[in-house]
């Protein structure tokens, strides 16, 4: 595979959480392809292995660093260690996140299972917001993209924590927008309907079949297909776009 002819990312340092699997794989590859620097964050050690690997027989250059997200302490020193090795980060995409119980009405929902998934879906996402914003405002420029949802904008039943959490990253986005609105920082979100990735392998059947019902397209969205609309997100190019929720749903979403 060889690199974009575009080369939009050339001489970025771009972050991807949630970057060794689904979602934020994809994206991690698509910036690679098109001249980023790239550095994945990821809570699973082997899958960050693996994509080292496939980052090498692309012969392109990554560095990976194991974040827990949930976990101030973790995304504190893993941006500063990032920020420390290249001077700059351009580029922060957070796509970090976990679906959570599926098919479970909020009467049965634990409230410890609500509490991780908000800790790592909406108190993730401000945290990695947090950080990677202080160094971006040092060098007036930066592209942030939170990973939101469908369920966020239009609420999913019988997945309560994954539609509020989800919810919350969008009016994170919109907030944040206005705040570096006048700081070369651009914050946006993307809000896929249901896209084909491992962590929808343990979505109840009929819940997925729900999901998949409400696109008009009638098909599940592909992690390529993300990728390519992330990337123009955060590229030089999209610069008078910020607090904005991205639709991609299939026609779903349509406002």
């Amino acid at each position: 595979m060889e690199k974009n002819q575009f080369n939009r990312f050339k001489n970025q340092v771009a972050i991807i959480t949630g970057g060794a699997d689904g979602i934020g794989k994809a994206i991690s590859l698509r910036l690679a392809l098109e001249g980023a620097q790239v550095i994945i964050f990821d809570i699973n050690e082997k899958k960050l292995s693996d994509i080292k690997e496939q980052f090498s027989a692309n012969h392109w250059e990554c560095s990976t660093i194991v974040v827990d997200i949930a976990n101030e302490q973790s995304v504190q020193q893993a941006m500063a260690k990032t920020y420390a090795a290249y001077g700059k980060i351009d580029v922060v995409i957070n796509s970090a996140g976990i679906v959570g119980p599926t098919g479970t009405s909020i009467t049965d929902y634990s409230f410890d299972s609500f509490q991780q998934v908000c800790q790592i879906n909406l108190f993730g996402a401000f945290l990695v917001a947090k950080y990677a914003l202080k160094y971006m405002a040092k060098e007036q420029y930066g592209r942030l993209l939170l990973i939101a949802s469908i369920a966020g904008k239009e609420g999913n039943p019988n997945m309560a924590g994954y539609s509020a959490s989800k919810s919350g990253v969008i009016g994170l986005v919109k907030g944040l927008g206005k705040e570096f609105a006048e700081k070369g920082i651009t914050v946006n979100g993307l809000a896929p309907a249901v896209v084909k990735t491992a962590m929808n392998e343990d979505t109840a059947p009929e819940q997925l079949a729900y999901m998949t019902e409400k696109i008009p397209m009638k098909r599940l969205g592909t992690v390529e297909e993300v990728a390519a609309i992330a990337t123009f997100i955060v590229s030089p190019e999209n610069s008078f776009s910020t607090g904005f929720i991205y639709d991609i749903s299939g026609g779903r979403a349509t406002y």
